[in-house]
This record gives C-alpha cells, sequence and structure tokens, in this order.
C-alpha cells in the first residue's frame, strides 16, 4: 500500500499581504538573477506542475513567470492529446518541448496525465497505466543525466477549498470560463484521483526527481514555495553543472 502523503501535508499557512508582497519580490528577483545567469550560460530546467483542479496551479505558474525575461522560457498548457499525438507513444509530444540550452519549460499539466487523469478515467488500461511509471522514471533519469534540471511541483488542497473555489469562480464573470462539467466529475472521484497521486508519489518520488508537494491551502504561501521550490533546483543545478552560483537572497518562508 502507498504510502499516505497528502493526508500529513499542512495545509493551512497563515500569510499577510505585506509579508507576502515582500517576500514574493524577492524570490522572483532571485530566479530571475538565476534565469540571467544559469540559464542563459546553456542551462536547461523543467518545471512539472500537477495538482488537485482549482489548487492554484495557474496563479503560481503566473508568478513564476512575472519577472522573467519572455525570450527564453516557454510555458506548455498540456490537456488531452489531438488525433496527431494519440497515434504515437504519449511521451512524444513532450519530447517535442524538451528545454533547448538557456530555456526554462514550464508543463501546467505533464506526462504524469498517463498515471493520474487516464488511470482514473480508464482512458489507460491497467497494463499502461502501471508500465507508465517506469517509463516516467527512465525519462527523468535520462533528461537528469543530460543536465536537464527538473522540478515536480504538486498543489493540494481539501475537498472543502475545492468546492468553495469552484463556487467562488461561478460568481466571478472573470473566472467563470475555469469551470466545465469536467471539474464537477473529477471532484466526484476525489478519492480515486488521491489514491492515484498517492501511487504516483510512491513509484515517481526519486532521488534524481524528486517531487515538492505543497499546501496550497493559502494561495500566496503556495505561491511562494513554488517559487522558492524552482530557485532552489537551478541554484543546485547552478552548483552541479560547476557554474558559479550567483548572490540570492532566498528569504524564509513564515
Amino acid at each position: 500500500m502507498s504510502e499516505q502523503r497528502l493526508s500529513r501535508l499542512n495545509l493551512r499557512h497563515p500569510l499577510g499581504a505585506a509579508d507576502y508582497d515582500r517576500l514574493l519580490k524577492a524570490w522572483q528577483l532571485d530566479l530571475l538573477i538565476l534565469q540571467l545567469s544559469f540559464l542563459r550560460g546553456g542551462g536547461r530546467a523543467i518545471v512539472n506542475v500537477e495538482g488537485m483542479d482549482a489548487a492554484g496551479k495557474g496563479g503560481a505558474v503566473r508568478r513564476l513567470v512575472a519577472r522573467l525575461d519572455p525570450r527564453s522560457y516557454r510555458v506548455y498548457r498540456i490537456g488531452a492529446p489531438d488525433p496527431m499525438d494519440q497515434a504515437k507513444h504519449y511521451l512524444y509530444r513532450f519530447w517535442q518541448r524538451v528545454p533547448a540550452p538557456g530555456e526554462l519549460v514550464i508543463f501546467d499539466r505533464s506526462w504524469y496525465g498517463r498515471v493520474l487523469v487516464e488511470r482514473v478515467e480508464g482512458l489507460a488500461t491497467p497494463a499502461e497505466w502501471r508500465r507508465a511509471y517506469r517509463e516516467i522514471n527512465d525519462l527523468e533519469r535520462l533528461l537528469v543525466d543530460d543536465g536537464v534540471v527538473l522540478c515536480k511541483l504538486w498543489f493540494h488542497i481539501d475537498p472543502d477549498e475545492q468546492l468553495r473555489r469552484f463556487e467562488e469562480r461561478l460568481e466571478n464573470p472573470f473566472k467563470r470560463w475555469k469551470m466545465s462539467d469536467e471539474d464537477w466529475r473529477n471532484r466526484a472521484r476525489w478519492d480515486d484521483y488521491i489514491a492515484a497521486a498517492e501511487d504516483m508519489f510512491s513509484e515517481t518520488d526519486t532521488a534524481c526527481a524528486p517531487w515538492t508537494l505543497i499546501g496550497a491551502g493559502n494561495k500566496r504561501y503556495a505561491r511562494l514555495a513554488a517559487l522558492r521550490a524552482v530557485t532552489e533546483a537551478l541554484a543546485a543545478g547552478a552548483r552541479r553543472s560547476g557554474a558559479a552560483e550567483p548572490p540570492l537572497d532566498r528569504l524564509p518562508l513564515p
């Protein structure tokens, strides 16, 4: 049985607006410095963003790239594969988007769809999604061995907070577009998605490509935690490559 990690995750991190603004600017500046040093010097990085619906993934991605040079990062929002991609191995469309030297690639949803939504919704057979753990580990080991910095983030909330955010979206005309019947169908299978996520952590949380689990009940804290995880991953990549690590503030989170 998989270790139950999500049930032990702290989802509540009080954080005032003033502290948030101060820390957000500091961590965004650190990330920009690393982009202009490590990445511009030829480094490559991938950030995989996963999590429960309405856990704040999109807002965190926006804060990650807000101060970066747009010429050297790409954000891919991964949805259902089109017919051309369905005719190929499920990892094919990600191979096409592996970062070039000097580039940061962010996948908003990633190759983990095979062992999450495709598993839960029956879009992959048990043999296919069970085999995918090995395929994914092999892919990530290959990327890391080739010098790619890989940072994997999971944003988590509880069912009550998800419902509150769903209802808030429906009441806000600028956010209503985010809601669909699929969101409610996924919510109805909450326990199945949690079981799939726990298996995923158990099988793919490796030494070369560990998961960072973020308690996202407070959106402000979750955004800062994501910034910190990506910044520290890039700084570690700079050290491994022998590049001079630039001076960073790296202010601690409360």
